[in-house]
This record gives C-alpha cells, structure tokens and sequence, in this order.
C-alpha cells in the first residue's frame, strides 16, 4: 500500500516527444497521412483526441466511408481509391466483410500499431500552439485517461483535427460558411435560406428480439414528430446511415456549440424512435429494440482553411486538370439544408459531375503558415466544393498525398509552397502512382525502368459462350469495351430471343472526354429484328479518333431477352441506364434550376453478386489486354483497358521483364486488378466476397533464377516489397499460381 500525504498542488506528468511529422486527428485522412509518411521514412506522432481511430468511419458514429464509386451510383467506372486509403478497404472487406463497425476500428488500430516510425497517442488532446514567424514549433496536448501533458516538437504539422485545431490555434487563414455565389461564379452557392453549414448527424442502430419490447421515451425526446417535415418518410427498416438525413445544427457554430447540437439531435432520434415504437404505425416494430445510439454526432463542416487555390464548383463540374493534380474525388456536390431535419427543403441537393475531377496540391496546405499541410475535411475549398470533397475516403487519399508530400519536403528541404512549384510538383505526382496511388488522366513515366516485357499468352476477346442464363432488356443495358485510336470496333454477334417479333436499335455511343464514362456523342446504330432465340450481329461503321471506352447500348424493350455468359472479364462491364437512390432521384441528372451543373444520362453496373456480361462473338478478336500495356504507366482502365491479361486456358501465366543490362533497383510494386468499380461500404453494408474474383492470391517473384518474394493469401491490389539491400537482375518473372477464382489482370510493375 502507499500512502501520500497533503502537500501543496501537484501537477500532471509531461512527456516531451521530438518528431518529423506531428499528424493532429486520427480520422481517415490524418491515419493515411500518418501511414504515408512513416512508410517513406520520416518519424510520425499522430495524436487523435477519441479512444479509436477512423473519426466518422469509427464505431463512435458509424458512417460508411464512401468516396468516387459513390455507392457505385454514378458514372464513375473503375474509381475506387487506391493507395493506403485502398490498402483499408480492401483489408477491411478480407477481414469484415459483413460490414461490423468495432472490426472496422480493429482494422485501423492494428494498420497504425503495426506501422515502424509512428507513434500513437489516443484520447489526446491538442490544446495549444507553440508558433513563430509563420512556423509551428511546437503542440501541446493532454490525455485524461493517463493525467499526462504531452509537447511535441517538430519540423512539419498535418492538421487533420476535422475542426482545425492546430491551424485555429496557430492563427492560420480559414473560412466558414458559405460563399456568395459573385465572389467565384459558382451557381450551387446557397442563399441563406437554404444553406449556411452542413449539419451533425447522430445514427442509431436497431436490431429484432423474440418477444415484445417495451419503449419508455426519456424526458427530452422530441414530442411532436410532426416538427419534422419529412417525418412520412420514416419507417421501422431504417438504420443507422440510412438515417443520415436525420441532421441539425447548419445554423450554429458547428465548433463551440457542438454539445448543444448533440443535445438536439439525441432529442430527435429518440423522438424518432418513440413515434415508431409507440404511435400504433408500425405493429410490426413490436419485437425491435434499439441496440446502440451515437454518443457524439457525425460532423460534416466547421472551418475550411486557405491554400493558395480554392477549390470551387467549376473545378468539380468542368473536370479541370490542374499542373498540380495529386488527388481527385468523384461524389456528388452534396449540399443540405441548414435547418436540417427541420427543414421543409429535401434533405439534400445533389449534383454529380461528368466523371471524377482532380484536386491540387496547392489545396493542401495553409497559405498562412510555412510549415502546415491540410488534409480531409479542412482544405483549400468552398462550400460547394467542400461539399463533394468531404466524403471520408476522398479525405483518406488526401492524408496519403499530405503525407508522401511531408516526407518529400523533408528530403528536399522544401516548405509545402515550395513543393507546388511547377517544376517540383512531379516528383510527388510520380511518387505517388509509384506507390499504387491513382491519378485520373496521369501516368506513371517508364514504371519498368527502362525495361521491355513478355508473356506466357495474351487474352483474346473473341468469344464469352452462353451460359444458359438471360437479361430481360426491360432497362437499358450497354456493354462497355475499350478501343484504340485508329481502330474499329468488331463485328459483334449476340444472342436475343423475343415474345413477339420487336426492332431492337443497338446504339454505339461515347463520351465527349477520354476517361468519362458518360455516353453523350452518338457514333452510329444498328437495328435488330428480333423474334424467336437467335444470333444477331452489329457491325458498326466507325473509326475511333482516340483511346476510349465505346457504350454499346440495346434500348429498352420490357419483352425482349439477351444472352448471358458465365465470363468475367477485368476492365469490361455491363452497364444500365438506372439509378441508385442512395444518391440519384431519377436515371438522368436533371437540374431542376440554372445551378451550372450538367445534364446526363447515369449508366451504373450492378453490385456483387448481380453483375451480368452477355455471351457474345467478336470478328476479328479484340487485342486490349496485350502485355505492352504493362509499360504505359496508366494504372485503371480509364481511356483504356490497361491491363495485362493471360489466355484462359494459361495454366501457369507468367510476365517477363528484361533489361539489356543488369539492373539494380529496392523496391517493387505490383499494381494488380481488384475491381476498382466494386463500392466497399466499411460498415453496416455487407458484402458479398471477401476478395474479388480477379484478384491474384498467389504469387512468385523471380530476379533472375532467384526467388525473391512469393506470396500466399493475397487480398491487396498494390503489393510493396521493399529490399534491405539492393537487388540486381537482368530479369524479373512474375509467376502467378492463384486468383481469387477469376482472369487475373496487372497493371504495371513499378521497379525504383
């Protein structure tokens, strides 16, 4: 036993900690910020004020994570985040595919434990600013937990906090609420009765018993649920994100009144939750009960802080391409209304560009200060933008990009400005596509390093046989294939039965800009007679000015069926002309006023396990997955299929790349395909596969007649190998001995 007598008052311990990066806020963005920049080698402390990692995403509110794919309700193919914001996902649905929200938060736990150079401190709070002369010196933090104060001292800060704390506190430039739509021409800027802020959400989660449960409403529950306008809209099947339209708190200080928010919002949802367990509506929520309700709210906007580009509408809708594109995202601009749930407004106004648009670097830091980056929710951006830019895994490859930009500044001596600069900013975007991140409309210079390369075999696309299944044309339904500049599309024969004879016109159509995946030009047409069960062919008369994706598109006719096939093919999809709810309001984007925004067509794949392709001939074969695409650095099908495909019947497919010489290199990446059009929702939406069929699970790599990696259980589209020492071949051999179940398809090889 020890005892301690009175004495005069005692203070809490302080540990001083020396680092390179100090990464403020363990939501998505600051632990990929963290993750990059201790792989590239720099010491990291992340300091994340809650007890677990991943902010919105965590089991504390228990939002799905979602990014580009935007629940795969947009014409964004094969857009899912790559790098370590993709490394999370794809480990995430190996290990939790049913979507549980305190596996997510063991996923993130053990990435940051598991990772050599960074230092975790939870339920750490940042409280004070050591700065001078335009630098951070120095925070200061404490943990309540273990009574202890912590300063940290370092040579570069990452404000990932969500609020901006470290640049509050530091004094740097930011802003808060929304713009004014003369100050940058932006049409979605919302007058001020529609919007100010976006609002808190807090979820619940409700769950079946095997008898009846009884439901006493505490004091403060909201009384009337008429005050909610859209109360009709509620339903006993509604959980967690599916209400995330249940908001408030747009109007306040979204910072210092954020407890009065919660207040607020707990008072809703379990006003929500009387009305349904007890106003006699819903006999059938009887036996449910609620198993668990957020204890702190879902926070969207509070303060945006100023680089040296402000992110606006125009660089979302137009798609602009900046010098400095480091990142790019691809959710809607998303913005709601102020009042929230109170409001007679929908709960959103959501408007989607053409295809994914990019975000520079010059976002990315504070303007203010010399040695601040930006990441997640807190960049360089307007309220319209922020409105498609906050999505939390947009955030996650934000950090990644933050972070590698941390680590390079650090080797370079360059502050993050000085990284902008048009004839230094390459080597971050190189680096980054190095390392398995993807950048629309970029590429990867001479990712082999000068190397040439073969294969065992080359698929073909000549045939995908009849599988005895059928597709009713009731909606229609295109098939995307790539094509090359200078070529023509195949004569391609399909297999169509009808009732009653019909005329099926078959469209081939295109988008305006390579990469976009939006059917807008109109190339020619071929019409079918279509009777009983037979083939049928289309011959297009038309040649391809550029790579492209090219829709081969069958109009609709609720009586008429087409062929399917048992093939799945990377890089080839079937799409339809459909919505998804989640994010749309009808099939084509229409602007119900002048908001600046794009009117379309939405062409969208079917989830797992309900994707079809249909059984189909080509004359001649279509030559898209030659090994030659290997070397040309584009790392998705995007303006082309760019992938390396073997020969289904390849019983030991293997690459080659040789270099006339031999060659030294320490690192190798593997770019491989884990169908990057496959949403992976992190929590409550379950998933069919635990890894997608393409994916490669075996593997073995070869210098020489040296094995020198071979991998089993693979789940990863990027896979790093990293050598102590420098390694020299003349030739490299990838041997893959398993898939998941499917053609494997790879990218690139990137040896540095």
């Amino acid at each position: 036993m020890k005892i301690f007598p009175q004495r005069d008052a005692r203070t809490f311990p302080t540990v001083q900690l020396k680092t390179d990066l100090l990464v403020a806020g363990g939501g998505l963005a600051g632990l990929c910020a963290a993750l990059a920049a201790a792989r590239d080698g720099l010491q990291v402390v992340l300091i994340q004020d809650r007890p677990v990692l991943g902010g919105n995403a965590s089991s504390e509110v228990r939002l799905w994570a979602n990014g580009a794919t935007s629940h795969m309700g947009n014409n964004n193919r094969w857009s899912r985040e790559g790098g370590i914001m993709g490394e999370i996902l794809e480990e995430n649905l190996w290990r939790n595919k049913e979507g549980n929200p305190v596996m997510f938060d063991l996923v993130l736990l053990d990435l940051a434990k598991s990772q050599p150079g960074l230092t975790l401190l939870l339920n750490t709070a940042v409280f004070d600013v050591v700065a001078h002369q335009q630098c951070i010196h120095q925070v200061k933090a404490f943990n309540p937990i273990n009574e202890t104060f912590y300063e940290v001292a370092a040579s570069q800060f990452c404000d990932a906090t969500g609020d901006g704390v470290l640049g509050y506190l530091a004094g740097a430039e930011y802003r808060e609420g929304a713009e004014e739509m003369a100050e940058l021409g932006e049409k979605m800027a919302p007058g001020d009765n529609f919007g100010h802020k976006l609002g808190h959400s807090i979820y619940f989660y409700t769950k079946q018993t095997d008898g009846p449960v009884q439901f006493v409403p505490p004091s403060f529950a909201l009384p009337d649920i008429t005050a909610i306008p859209r109360y009709k809209r509620l339903t006993s099947t509604l959980n967690g994100c599916d209400l995330w339209w249940l908001e408030w708190g747009g109007r306040l200080d979204t910072v210092h009144e954020s407890e009065a928010i919660k207040w607020e919002l707990w008072k809703i949802v379990w006003g929500v939750w009387d009305h349904i367990k007890n106003s006699g509506q819903f006999p059938e929520a009887a036996n449910m009960t609620i198993e668990w309700v957020g204890a702190i709210p879902g926070k969207r906007e509070s303060r945006r802080f100023v680089g040296d580009h402000l992110l606006c509408q125009q660089d979302i809708i137009e798609q602009r391409d900046h010098y400095d594109a480091v990142a790019y995202g691809g959710w809607s601009i998303d913005l709601h209304p102020a009042d929230g749930v109170y409001s007679t407004h929908d709960g959103c106004r959501q408007f989607h560009s053409k295809g994914t648009y990019t975000i520079p670097y010059r976002s990315l830091y504070s303007r203010s200060l010399d040695n601040l980056f930006l990441t997640g929710r807190l960049i360089s951006a307007t309220h319209v933008a922020f409105g498609s830019a906050r999505v939390m895994c947009t955030c996650g490859v934000l950090g990644e990009v933050v972070g590698r930009a941390a680590a390079l500044c650090h080797q370079q001596g360059f502050t993050p400005r000085q990284l902008a600069d048009r004839d230094n900013i390459g080597a971050l975007q190189q680096h980054l596509q190095a390392t398995g991140c993807y950048i629309p409309r970029q590429q990867l210079t001479d990712p082999a390093a000068g190397a040439s390369v073969t294969a065992s075999s080359e698929y073909l696309l000549s045939q995908l046989p009849p599988s005895g299944a059928w597709q009713s044309l009731s909606a229609s339904m295109a098939l995307l294939l790539p094509v090359k500049a200078g070529a023509s599309l195949p004569e391609l024969t399909f297999i169509l039965r009808a009732s009653q004879r019909r005329t099926v016109n078959v469209t081939l159509m295109g988008s305006a800009r390579s990469g976009n995946f939006t059917p807008e030009l109109h190339y020619d047409q071929c019409v079918l007679h279509v009777a009983d069960e037979g083939e049928h062919r289309c011959a297009f008369n038309w040649q391809s000015d550029r790579d492209q994706y090219v829709f081969v598109a069958f109009e609709a006719h609720d009586d008429v069926e087409i062929a399917l096939t048992d093939m799945a093919l990377p890089g080839v999809m079937t799409v339809f002309n459909s919505l998804n709810a989640r994010v749309a309001k009808q099939t084509r984007q229409v602007a119900d006023g002048d908001y600046g925004v794009d009117e379309f067509d939405f062409w969208l794949p079917r989830r797992r396990p309900h994707q079809v392709m249909p059984a189909l001939q080509l004359d001649p074969p279509l030559r898209c997955f030659s090994p030659d695409n290997l070397l040309n650095g584009r790392l998705r099908p995007e303006q082309y299929s760019n992938a390396w495909v073997p020969d289904a019947q390849d019983a030991a497919p293997q690459v080659t790349w040789q270099w006339p010489a031999p060659h030294a290199f320490r690192h190798l990446t593997l770019v491989q395909d884990h169908d990057f059009d496959n949403a992976m929702e992190t929590v409550q939406m379950g998933h069919h596969q635990a890894v997608t069929p393409h994916c490669i699970t075996h593997y073995r790599l070869w210098a020489d007649d040296r094995l020198i990696a071979e991998v089993h259980n693979n789940h990863r589209s990027v896979c790093e190998h990293h050598f102590e020492t420098p390694q020299t071949a003349q030739r490299l051999r990838l041997e893959i001995v398993a898939t998941a179940g499917a053609l494997p398809a790879i990218y690139s090889l990137n040896v540095r």
